[in-house]
């Protein structure tokens, strides 16, 4: 049983056991960042001790284990996720330059004035920018696929907003606020009915349940290392292979070429050809020991626990002796609680939390946009980790009690 091992788990993120003004630390800002392991720290130690070297086309020693450590890690996130292929992996910077790949290659490559993009009202603003200024450069629309009540997605309005005019559906995996777990398989078959590809956001998805990107059938994907316990700074492009061979690259400079000459380039073959300059070979193996040990721990088992955390969470929420309003209802949830206690703003109640040891993230979420559907400027967020536990739980609505005495009194 999984709940047997979550204290030896703990022990594994020594950040865990510190305290925050003499109180005992809870964080619970998990789909900000996560905490990092032992072994995905020691792991860029030992890269940077034993085995750092520039990699690719050295012929030394350390260059070739550098070279074999990076392009085990690409097998790593390829297993993990399953592609087909290794060269269908490429490391960006993160989940947001990977939109930012995609944005530009695919416009270069396939989009014209009067062209459409479909988003969705729930997007994180790294799924709304890109595509604002490839709006703005190629006088493409946006069209936008609303929320209903609960924060699910409108699927009927997402069926008409199809046109043949359509060329791209990018859209959230997993909403950051709502905890919204979209209906992925549903959503990419409506869209290739239509011949029209999918980029999914699966920043908030990796972490908490089983990707398969062959079955998803899904032309793009993205994520980032720091939100599944690896290090910040480097995440995925997943892109099925005709894609990725059909754009042009996105960014010049060593790598990512087979020959230069002054008069003509030849660019390297996938996935180099969007890998420009020296990679980060020791975050990505840094990156795929984290997925390692998220494979230990058993992604199944995480996913199950964290619906325990989120429903006793909600529960405890709704018990308090306040009003309160959890945005985000959606009858297939992540472990994601966005909520607001009626009179107290969100930055108060955040600061008052930290003030008693517990971490939440409060704001607008990097969805400003959602914010204006929900009619906020922003919520609380507590988002949960398999090494939360029902007692940091207890200690948050405990706290959030605390604060509505305090804000009572006056």
């Amino acid at each position: 049983m999984y709940h047997s091992n979550i204290q030896t788990h703990r022990k594994d993120f020594p950040i865990l056991q510190r305290s925050i003004y003499d109180k005992p630390f809870v964080y619970l800002d998990n789909a900000a960042t996560t905490q990092k392991p032992d072994v995905v720290v020691e792991k860029i130690r030992n890269g940077y001790y034993s085995v750092n070297a520039n990699i690719h086309r050295g012929v030394h020693f350390l260059s070739r284990a550098a070279t074999e450590a990076h392009e085990e890690a690409r097998r790593t996130v390829q297993r993990f996720i399953h592609a087909r292929t290794p060269g269908e992996i490429i490391f960006t910077r993160g989940a947001t330059e990977a939109i930012n790949l995609v944005a530009s290659c695919f416009a270069d490559a396939f989009l014209e004035e009067g062209d459409e993009v479909i988003l969705s009202e729930m997007e994180h603003h790294a799924n709304i920018v890109p595509w604002q200024i490839q709006a703005a450069r190629r006088k493409i629309a946006l069209r936008i696929v609303p929320i209903n009540d609960k924060g699910e997605l409108c699927l009927d309005d997402y069926r008409r907003l199809f046109s043949p005019r359509t060329r791209l559906v990018a859209l959230a995996h997993v909403s950051n606020v709502l905890g919204t777990v979209n209906p992925a398989e549903e959503l990419i078959a409506i869209a290739h009915s239509h011949d029209v590809p999918v980029l999914l956001d699966g920043a908030q998805a990796v972490p908490h349940m089983h990707i398969d990107v062959e079955q998803l059938d899904v032309d793009f994907y993205v994520f980032s290392s720091h939100k599944i316990y690896g290090p910040t700074g480097i995440g995925v492009l997943y892109g099925k292979e005709r894609w990725l061979d059909a754009f042009p690259p996105y960014q010049g400079g060593g790598e990512m070429i087979a020959s230069v000459s002054f008069e003509k380039t030849v660019f390297n073959e996938l996935p180099f050809k969007f890998e420009a300059g020296t990679p980060d070979y020791i975050g990505s193996t840094a990156f795929a020991e984290a997925l390692r040990y998220v494979e230990k721990v058993g992604i199944d088992a995480i996913a199950a626990y964290e619906q325990e955390l989120l429903d006793y969470a909600t529960a405890k929420l709704r018990a308090l002796d306040a009003p309160i309003r959890i945005f985000g209802e959606a009858s297939h949830k992540s472990a994601v609680l966005s909520f607001l206690i009626d009179g107290i703003h969100p930055y108060d109640t955040g600061m008052l939390l930290d003030r008693l040891g517990i971490a939440v993230r409060t704001g607008h979420h990097c969805a400003q946009p959602l914010m204006k559907v929900l009619g906020i400027e922003g919520t609380v967020r507590a988002s949960f980790a398999f090494y939360n536990t029902r007692d940091e739980i207890d200690a948050l609505s405990n706290s959030l009690q605390q604060v509505v005495k305090m804000f009572v009194r006056k």
